[in-house]
């Protein structure tokens, strides 16, 4: 599923935009497998179903004066391939967003077309203006006898959450794993916003169904159980447990965590810098960015957002030092006796070239010194208000690792998350080590604290077409996505509180310190 706005506002004047969330279903889609139902996508994809209803939403901009024209296309997806015309057109169809929000109960229904000859379904949107609410609540759940419904095992369950609307109707919000042949499943903790669940309505009738996962996507219904997001916050540190009302009485144990609400603070980002002969990964061609540059711009213009006055400590590691070689693994890329910080992003890369063209380059490829450097930083802001990103680029495999994870093990306790790049051919299984996704960093004994070290290959982010712009979306979409969590993790590890919101007052100016 995709979908595309026309915007166009040539004088710029227009007011605040109110976001509003469109929810999209779909039903009796066209029948283009032989063997399985169709799998439509680009929201998610849902495995074999002529009936979607998707749980990824469009969140939009919606301007009163405007037209605000949209365009849905519905697509079969059956490979991993990310060029949409490898797959099969199932219909399209055209709208505005007034049109939807305009519609009895926020609920618009439209006929599928594009396929001549061919009834192609019908697609339903339901839109809802977002409320304020930031909160987010992480939750896990379990459940206890859940009906029997697999012939040769006992059940594969999974749960789905709804909100309800005006209507009476449901809108779909948020699905759990399925965890397989068990009739007393233990979902793993997950974390979703509060206005994604009840819309910061905390009085708001939530529903849960229960589910046997069947690979055919004929899902066998177990049964369900009502609530609210305030009942359930009364649950906080015990048990709220539910009856799942249908054949059978089955009880469902909710287990609620506290809810949180928390803004990033300062982002810093470090880069790297090492061979420049044009035949080596540094080469600065007229016609592309080389792999460094891609993945600096790549997250730098996201994390950039968070930072006020957008000056960015910018180090080189591995390199001999003008006028006298001195050998380096943290200097500033604007030269040693210049202040490590860039303005911007763009003020990064210009460094980054410029030192390309006075630094001679020189091994081995440690990254102890720049982590040490950074964490020094980190360490003198630690009440919350800042929070602090590394990015590492090399095209080295690690020399000084016990140095690095010493390193690693000590900023654990920091608001620190690093990420490092990888690029070019070079085997980097040791990085993996340094990744604490699966077992935690240790050192002299020490286990990390937290994990904080997210590791990629930027190699397995390269677009086969050549598409610089979408090898930098898949990268940073990839990297940056762990920043969250550790952010809360430093948070909640030191009973930081989120500072309340208020309507009246702007949010905290963020500020730099080094």
């Amino acid at each position: 599923m995709m979908a595309s706005i026309g915007e166009f506002d040539p004088l710029n004047t227009r007011v605040p935009a109110t976001k509003i969330e469109v929810t999209v279903s779909c039903r009796n889609l066209l029948d283009v497998d032989t063997f399985s139902k169709s799998d439509p996508g680009m929201t998610e994809v849902i495995d074999n179903t002529r009936s979607p209803d998707f749980v990824r939403k469009f969140v939009l901009d919606f301007f009163f004066e405007e037209k605000q024209n949209l365009r849905f296309d519905v697509y079969n997806v059956d490979s991993r391939s990310c060029n949409i015309s490898k797959h099969d057109f199932l219909g399209q169809t055209f709208c505005t967003l007034g049109e939807i929000i305009g519609s009895t109960g926020g609920r618009l229904e439209k006929t599928l077309s594009g396929i001549p000859g061919k009834k192609c379904g019908v697609i339903i949107f339901t839109a809802e203006e977002l409320s304020n609410c930031r909160d987010i609540a992480t939750m896990q759940l379990c459940a206890n006898k859940l009906d029997k419904k697999d012939f040769f095992g006992k059940s594969d369950p999974f749960l789905v959450f709804y909100r309800s609307n005006e209507d009476g109707t449901f809108t779909i919000c948020h699905k759990t794993e399925v965890i397989k042949n068990t009739l007393n499943p233990v979902w793993q903790p997950f974390t979703i916003p509060v206005r994604a669940l009840c819309n910061g309505d905390y009085d708001r009738t939530v529903k849960v169904d229960v589910y046997d996962w069947d690979r055919d996507g004929s899902h066998d219904f177990i049964g369900e159980f009502t609530t609210s997001y305030r009942e359930l916050s009364r649950g906080q540190n015990q048990f709220n447990v539910y009856e799942v009302r249908h054949d059978m009485g089955v009880v469902c144990c909710f287990l609620p965590r506290k809810e949180q609400t928390y803004h990033p603070s300062l982002y810093y980002i470090v880069n790297v810098c090492n061979p420049s002969q044009p035949t080596s990964l540094h080469y600065m061609s007229p016609y592309q960015m080389n792999a460094y540059a891609m993945a600096l711009k790549a997250v730098g213009e996201i994390i950039q957002d968070y930072d006020s006055d957008k000056l960015f400590p910018a180090y080189g590691f591995g390199a001999k030092l003008p006028p006298d070689g001195k050998i380096s693994h943290a200097f500033p890329l604007g030269g040693e006796d210049e202040s490590p910080n860039c303005v911007g992003i763009e003020g990064v890369l210009e460094a980054y070239f410029q030192s390309l063209r006075t630094v001679q380059l020189y091994g081995p490829t440690n990254f102890a010194p720049v982590i040490n450097k950074v964490a020094n930083c980190a360490a003198e802001i630690t009440d919350g208000s800042q929070y602090f990103v590394l990015l590492m680029i090399t095209d080295g495999v690690i020399s000084d690792m016990v140095q690095t994870k010493e390193a690693v093990v000590n900023a654990a306790s920091l608001p620190l998350s690093i990420i490092i790049v990888g690029v070019g051919p070079a085997e980097f299984d040791a990085m993996e080590e340094l990744d604490g996704d699966e077992v935690r960093v240790s050192s002299r004994g020490r286990l990390a604290e937290r994990d904080i070290v997210q590791f990629v290959p930027f190699r397995d982010y390269i677009d086969r077409s050549g598409n610089q712009v979408l090898s930098m979306a898949r990268l940073a979409k990839d990297v940056l996505a762990e920043i969250p969590d550790q952010l809360l993790s430093f948070m909640k590890s030191r009973g930081i509180e989120p500072r309340p919101a208020l309507s009246t007052s702007p949010l905290p100016e963020l500020h730099r310190h080094i």
